[in-house]
């Protein structure tokens, strides 16, 4: 007696089809699984022969064999519960095979027989789609599949009610009831008093995705403004929004709160490791750079983070993916994401503060800013100092601009944006942050007094190339605002300023 039928195994966002066969044949009694299962999957004989023991039904007294298919490939996850169940119940004769080799099945078996939610959904449904398969999955994760496109989706709330379908004694139907989403946020821009600079650059860094330093002393606002800044960065598109969805549906993050649909804003504590951050451990989850994709991961009090954790970032800031080395190969999980930082000048907070004396400058400030190393400080495009505000003038300053406004002003300079570079290079939705030097030499359209401006202020400053090319693309984005074609002196002299070296020793 032979079934065979399918699920999913994972290789970061990838999805791997593996054939669940099952054998069951004469010969002293025992359950195999073979195909390198981990511990997960060794234990679902435990849970299979428990929950067929609460439908009043035991496993035969024959040789069990399941293997896993390809077999060199490792698998990982509860969600082979219920494929390895399903595969003993067709090689029994109880659920015809050519019924249910027609579906991807993942689902992790409770004692009763329950079927219970498990990672890795959306991607699932996603791949059984493009096979032209249908999937069976839990119950409460029957919206992901749907959204997902895939239009033959069982989802039951137990092995029974499976069992029952496929004996026709029982329709399984889904409700029309359409996928949760995530709720906006009610953070907003008009809650910040003052602070225009630091404003301004939150604005251009959210039209043209600019990596961004903000520094200044503790309880200024540095944090307030980061965390608005979602508030006023265009909706996701629906490509942008599937890509972070399975992301989450990986990492075991999407659950119950629905489909994401707006940006990720990831804040990470600046105790998290190099695994926490990047990613990988003993399943190589997805760290904080992936699960920020197509959002903004925020560090806080940036010096504090260890150097190893800041200098992994320079990769992935570059490249827009991070690769998880394995001995058994590599999983790359996609990463581009918009840096936002925030450190105080120095330990103690008060370097350069008029108000307040720091015992150990300028050493204090030196020592402190210099965990940052020079190759990650070039590789963030805006550096704003965010000053302290009298706290006599708190009430006499007029509350700023809506997150609305700012919003509606931001969506119609990227839609500037992303046109003019369609036309030079053929692509949607490309931002001018990740134009490569050359992209932007050809699409910049900066006129002479500009370039000459930029030319003698980057040797003066001592830029480096990486540096030169970024304060052009500011320069392009602060022009991109005004709606203008070329870049003129002043968008130089603008983007210049947010480029000067705020930092003591870089």
């Amino acid at each position: 007696m032979l079934s065979k039928l399918f699920t999913p195994a994972f290789n970061g966002i990838e999805v791997i089809k593996v054939s669940v066969e099952v054998m069951i044949s004469s010969g002293l009694p025992k359950f195999l699984i073979v195909g390198l299962p981990d511990k997960a999957i060794n234990e679902a004989k435990e849970r299979i022969q428990s929950a067929f023991s609460a439908m009043g039904f035991s496993l035969p007294a024959k040789r069990i064999v399941v293997n896993l298919a390809p077999a060199d490939v490792i698998k990982v996850g509860s969600h082979f519960d219920l494929p390895i169940a399903m595969g003993i119940l067709t090689a029994l004769g109880i659920i015809p095979n050519d019924e249910i080799s027609r579906y991807m099945i993942l689902g992790e078996l409770g004692l009763d027989g329950t079927i219970k939610p498990v990672n890795g959904i959306l991607p699932t449904a996603i791949n059984a789609n493009a096979m032209k398969l249908g999937i069976i999955c839990p119950k409460p994760q029957v919206n992901q599949a749907i959204w997902a496109g895939n239009k033959d989706v069982l989802g039951a709330y137990d092995i029974k009610s499976l069992i029952n379908h496929f004996k026709g004694t029982q329709i399984i139907t889904n409700d029309d009831t359409p996928p949760t989403f995530e709720e906006e946020s009610s953070l907003d821009m008009i809650d910040i008093k003052g602070q225009e600079m630091a404003r301004k650059a939150l604005e251009i860094s959210a039209v043209g995705g600019h990596h961004m330093l903000m520094i200044g002393p503790p309880g200024v606002g540095k944090s307030m403004l980061a965390s608005r800044l979602p508030s006023i960065l265009p909706p996701m598109t629906a490509k942008e929004a599937l890509e972070i969805s399975t992301i989450n549906s990986v990492a075991g993050i999407l659950g119950d709160k629905g489909l994401s649909i707006k940006r990720p804003f990831r804040a990470p504590h600046h105790t998290a490791s190099q695994v926490a951050m990047i990613g990988g451990g003993i399943y190589a989850k997805p760290g904080e750079v992936s699960l920020a994709h197509n959002g903004i991961l925020f560090l806080d009090e940036l010096p504090e983070f260890p150097s190893s954790v800041l200098d992994s970032l320079r990769e992935p800031l570059e490249t827009g993916y991070v690769s998880i080395a394995r001995a058994n190969g590599h999983i790359t999980y996609p990463a581009k994401f918009q840096l936002i930082t925030a450190m105080n000048p120095c330990k103690c907070g008060h370097f350069g503060d008029p108000d307040h004396s720091c015992s150990s400058a300028p050493l204090c400030a030196i020592k402190y800013q210099n965990k940052i190393s020079g190759p990650l400080y070039d590789r963030i495009d805006i550096n704003v100092e965010v000053e302290n505000i009298n706290p006599w003038d708190l009430n006499k300053i007029e509350k700023g601009e809506a997150s609305k406004t700012i919003k509606e002003r931001v969506i119609k300079a990227r839609q500037f944006q992303t046109n003019r570079l369609k036309h030079f290079f053929g692509i949607d939705n490309l931002l001018t942050s990740n134009l490569t030097s050359k992209q932007i030499e050809d699409s910049a359209n900066i006129i002479p007094e500009a370039m000459k401006l930029l030319t003698t202020s980057a040797e003066k400053l001592k830029l480096s190339a990486r540096g030169y090319y970024k304060t052009m693309k500011v320069a392009r984005t602060i022009a991109d605002m005004e709606q203008r074609n070329n870049i003129i002196s002043s968008d130089i002299a603008t983007a210049l300023t947010f480029r000067r070296k705020i930092l003591t020793n870089h």
